[in-house]
């Protein structure tokens, strides 16, 4: 038996994102691989909004382990888009995120989508653990 489809209410934070005409492939809808960016924006902008990741200097950094995507509905440009985000797994110096894609006020996720962050030493490469800023910002999205 199948999940049911994700569902607004399922999510604690939501990124808006506005499609560009550049994101429709030839069958007239956004590509697949996009949901991707739109995944990484919408992780991103949160870590350094709410966590106070310093992407450009900061010691730590988030390496993308694990990705997956299911599609539901099609989105188009220029329909304005929800990501929505929750925490699935917070380990010790990994992540798992659960996002969903939502067009803005609608109710059911047109995508949903996961990935693992594993934060390194920007340095060494090296596993470390989460820092204390990001873990809670972390927290706070935990199902």
């Amino acid at each position: 038996m199948s999940n049911p489809m994700p569902q607004r209410t399922d999510y604690p934070h939501f990124q808006p994102i506005t499609t560009r005409w550049h994101d429709n492939d030839a069958y007239g809808h956004v590509n697949n691989v996009t949901y991707y960016s739109f995944f990484d924006t919408a992780v991103n902008t949160y870590l350094i909004e709410v966590g106070g990741l310093d992407i450009h200097d900061g010691e730590v950094v988030g390496f993308v382990v694990s990705s997956a995507c299911d599609y539901f509905a099609s989105i188009a440009f220029p329909d304005r888009i929800e990501i929505g985000l929750r925490v699935g797994k917070l380990g010790n110096s990994s992540v798992q995120y659960e996002l969903a894609v939502f067009k803005a006020g609608e109710d059911e996720a047109c995508a949903a989508g996961r990935f693992v962050h594993v934060f390194v030493d920007r340095t060494s490469n090296q596993p470390v653990a989460i820092p204390a800023g990001l873990r809670g910002a972390l927290e706070r999205l935990a199902v």
